[in-house]
């Protein structure tokens, strides 16, 4: 575990009478470093942190998972989740901006067997499709996908295959392919409750793929192929699809081409997942940040963003930044990104700032200084990880951190990490109020006047 990052902020001695201001940050004076910790600070503060509102943040998350439910990417739910984001924004009184794009065609599908039972299922992309009404075969017991596990009998079959024995995905199905089989199902060698996402590497096949849980290939096992009974694979592409980002500009009464800040979070879930934690939890704050930050007078421009499509590789935010000018770009002085901030998983007792570099940088610094004062009960770490949307922000060269709740010390995320149990049994009002208090005077100390 790293140790909690050294605050570069100095310390204020009062004794005697004495003051020792601290060293401004890049770029900052003098007169805003001191501004940080003097203790005026404290009551900037508490005009953030008193009306930040739990309750308000929670029954977010309600909407989000319970009326709208899972959110993939590119489908109707996603795009309901954004007019809501987009509605509540604008109740605020916030002029609010749709940034529609382009995202690869998806996979999606559906696994039942000859009594109608339907077994969940994941389909990769790079999978092939199948007809309307879907491929009806016999399934074929293929082992681990290794050639040798194929006999003649695979030929026109549906080939259920184990994940394991080193071999890659794409390596399994291209040998059932060969063996004549017309499709293949992967299933899990480990206990999840999801079913599993194989990847295919970037490559495609001429058959559908689907990959599902430990506990379904068992019973397929079990059932459907000692019995010789059939199950039905339905594979369709859904092509031209698209995601968006809603983006809510705040700026300055006066003057131009000020700094700009950046607080930002995904909306979309994995396939199966309801996405309370992974990321209902995050947008929830964001919202009640810009709803407590809509009208106090600040001297750089603020802006919200919710991103779609993270989940298939941070698609939204590299477009959210491709559309910023070279001029905003240099302008760009922060961005604060939250994700799986309100999980209640008793582990997770650290709030991790994630950076590229593992290093601290101007947000960092903004959230330490702001936990000292506000007196933030769980412990910071500073943590060099990316995998979330503060990554596009720091390839553009804007500094940025990602807020995660971690177990200390494994850095382990919660154990309902896209799963189906992901759901808001599993997220914590107390914990959006952390971190909404945290981020909300860490954010409002780099933008106030």
């Amino acid at each position: 575990m790293k140790k909690r990052s050294a605050v570069l902020f100095s310390t204020i001695l009062v004794t005697s009478g004495l003051y020792f201001a601290p060293a401004p940050l890049p770029g900052q004076s003098v007169d805003a470093a001191q501004t940080e910790v003097n203790p005026s600070s404290k009551a900037f503060d508490q005009k953030v942190i008193a009306r930040i509102n739990a309750e308000r943040m929670y029954q977010d998350v309600y909407h989000l998972t319970e009326t709208i439910g899972p959110r993939v990417t590119g489908t109707e739910e996603e795009q309901q989740a954004a007019e809501y984001i987009k509605q509540v924004l604008a109740s605020y009184g916030y002029k609010v901006e749709t940034q529609e794009f382009s995202i690869p065609d998806k996979m999606v599908g559906d696994l039942h067997t000859s009594d109608q039972q339907e077994v969940l299922v994941n389909i990769p992309a790079g999978s092939g499709d199948t007809p309307a009404a879907g491929i009806t075969a016999q399934v074929f017991d293929g082992g681990f996908g290794r050639e040798a596990d194929f006999t003649a009998e695979a030929a026109g079959k549906i080939a259920l295959i184990s994940r394991g024995e080193g071999l890659a995905f794409k390596q399994k199905v291209d040998n059932a392919l060969a063996a004549g089989a017309i499709g293949v199902l992967i299933y899990n060698n480990v206990d999840q409750p999801g079913p599993l996402n194989p990847s295919l590497g970037g490559g495609e096949v001429a058959i559908p793929v689907g990959g599902i849980t430990k506990e379904s290939g068992e019973v397929l096992l079990k059932d459907i192929v000692a019995q010789n009974k059939t199950i039905t694979l339905n594979v369709k592409r859904i092509a031209n699809a698209k995601s968006q980002n809603i983006v809510a500009t705040r700026k300055p009464q006066k003057g131009k081409d000020h700094e700009i800040v950046h607080v930002s979070a995904h909306f979309d879930s994995v396939p199966f997942a309801k996405g309370a934690s992974d990321n209902a939890s995050g947008t929830a704050v964001a919202l009640e940040l810009a709803r407590v930050l809509k009208s106090y007078p600040i001297d750089k421009e603020l802006r919200f963003v919710f991103v779609g499509a993270e989940e298939i590789g941070l698609v939204g935010s590299q477009h959210y930044v491709s559309q910023l000018s070279e001029e905003e770009i240099g302008r760009s002085i922060a961005n604060f990104n939250m994700d799986m901030v309100g999980t209640s998983w008793e582990n997770a007792t650290a709030i991790y700032m994630n950076t590229l570099d593992g290093k601290a940088n101007i947000v960092t610094e903004a959230a330490q200084a702001a936990a000292e004062r506000i007196g933030t009960p769980s412990e910071l770490i500073v943590y060099q990880r990316g995998a979330s949307d503060h990554v596009s922000f720091y390839d553009a060269g804007i500094p940025a951190v990602n807020f995660i709740r971690r177990e200390p010390g494994t850095a382990a995320l919660e154990p309902y990490y896209h799963t189906p149990l992901d759901t808001i049994e599993h997220v914590s009002a107390e914990r959006l109020k952390e971190v909404g208090d945290l981020v909300g005077a860490a954010v409002y100390s780099v933008v106030r006047k």
